[in-house]
């Protein structure tokens, strides 16, 4: 039996890294005052279809929905932010004294759609959501997080793209500029954009179909259709940005694949050499009102998604080699049955006081056991034998020296822990 088509599994030595990456986005994000949530790994449909919107690809085409015994229709969740809103509603957040609401989630995501290199049908986000402040500043230190999660796992051929959506009444004004714009080209447009054109024919700026069709190349800007409000709250953005030494480049036609976005939206892109036709690593944007249309108040939100697998690639692009320090502190080699009952107490005695430790459980002979040490790259391999026990000792060989030691039992602790912080134990 096989793994699903589009699933993978994260093997042991892989899994290295992935722990190493998230430490790192869990230490960002605790220096930026962001707290973890979880949510469930499926909701009610109507939490998307509300939340993503209905004329999105993934609402029509990409959710895994599925009917329980109680007749009720659930979907595994396909993105992060309808989730995290929906428990903010749910859960009263809007009413917590320490405003805004600053937080960040690792989570398995689900898609229905052709697996290639980086993007498969369960795919892994970390993410962020802010809710509670319509600042300008809000939107530059959600970009900002995202750039340092990037920069400070070294990776350096980097793009960011934003773009202002506008507000409401933007939004309407371009919306109109677009159905007057496409409407003459309708029959020409694929299917998708035909509908979207009545639905959301901003998502049309988005079609990798209908991408080199010539009416694309001269569409209505949304930059030509922002009103004072939003014209001054994307300087704003900009500034923030500028102030941090952060580069950037507008472009207009960055839309988004969701219908709650307005204001910023932004996008991270690898220009690594050999990384591959799909470039984003990270998107996002606000998303004013989405809160209101999963039943709560007037809150105003931002946040992006990053998926880890992209990440990951983008690190191996590069040459970027994660620290995977996975060397095992100890191994406990036990000669005879004494020996082989003492070493239990032992090594439950290291484990307490902090030493990561293993032994052999397959019955081997010593000479099979220092092999096995050798292949988990222990720092120290403690030996316990018949007279070990009798003068209630242990031989403690440092392997990287080749030097050997005996130290008495109820010292070895010490002697180990005071080894594995750079110090110079003794007897």
């Amino acid at each position: 039996m096989k793994a699903p088509r589009g699933t993978v599994d994260i093997l042991p030595e892989e899994a290295v890294k992935w722990q190493f990456v998230e430490n790192k986005m869990k230490d960002i994000c605790n220096r930026y005052h962001f707290h973890e949530i979880r949510t469930p790994l499926f909701e009610h449909t109507e939490v998307f279809q509300r939340g993503v919107g209905d004329s999105t690809d993934i609402v029509q085409k990409e959710m895994y929905t599925f009917e329980d015994r109680g007749g009720r229709s659930l979907t595994l969740r396909p993105e992060g932010t309808a989730s995290v809103v929906r428990s903010f509603v749910e859960h009263k957040m809007h009413g917590n004294p320490s405003q805004p609401v600053k937080l960040y989630y690792f989570a398995p995501m689900f898609r229905y759609e052709r697996p290639q290199k980086g993007r498969m049908r369960q795919l892994n986000q970390f993410g962020v959501e802010v809710l509670g402040s319509s600042d300008p500043a809000v939107d530059a230190e959600v970009i900002d997080l995202a750039m340092s999660v990037y920069q400070e796992l070294g990776l350096r051929s980097l793009k960011l793209i934003i773009n202002s959506l506008g507000d409401n009444e933007s939004r309407e004004s371009h919306r109109q500029a677009l159905v007057d714009h496409f409407s003459p080209y309708k029959d020409e447009l694929c299917n998708d954009c035909r509908t979207r054109l009545e639905q959301n024919p901003l998502r049309i700026l988005d079609c990798k179909t209908d991408r080199e069709h010539p009416a694309m190349e001269n569409a209505p800007s949304i930059l030509d259709h922002l009103n004072t409000y939003s014209q001054s709250y994307f300087e704003q953005v900009k500034n923030y940005l500028t102030l941090m030494g952060i580069d950037f480049e507008v472009d207009a036609n960055l839309v988004r694949g969701l219908d709650y976005y307005n204001h910023t939206a932004f996008e991270i892109m690898s220009e690594a050499e050999g990384f591959g036709a799909i470039t984003t690593l990270a998107g996002g944007g606000r998303y004013n009102g989405l809160t209101e249309e999963l039943g709560g108040p007037q809150t105003p939100g931002i946040g992006f998604g990053m998926g880890i697998e992209r990440l990951l690639m983008a690190l191996e692009a590069e040459n970027i080699e994660i620290p995977a320090d996975d060397d095992l502190d100890c191994f406990l080699v036990a000669v005879g049955d004494e020996a082989d009952q003492a070493s239990v107490k032992l090594i439950h005695d290291l484990r307490m006081n902090g030493i990561q430790v293993d032994r052999d459980y397959q019955g081997r002979k010593m000479k099979a056991q220092f092999k096995a040490a050798d292949r988990y790259r222990a720092k120290f391999v403690l030996i316990l034998g018949e007279s070990e026990i009798q003068k209630q000792l242990v031989n403690v060989k440092e392997m990287q020296t080749g030097d050997q030691k005996q130290i008495p039992l109820e010292q070895v602790i010490t002697y180990i822990q005071g080894k594995l912080s750079g110090g110079n134990s003794n007897e």
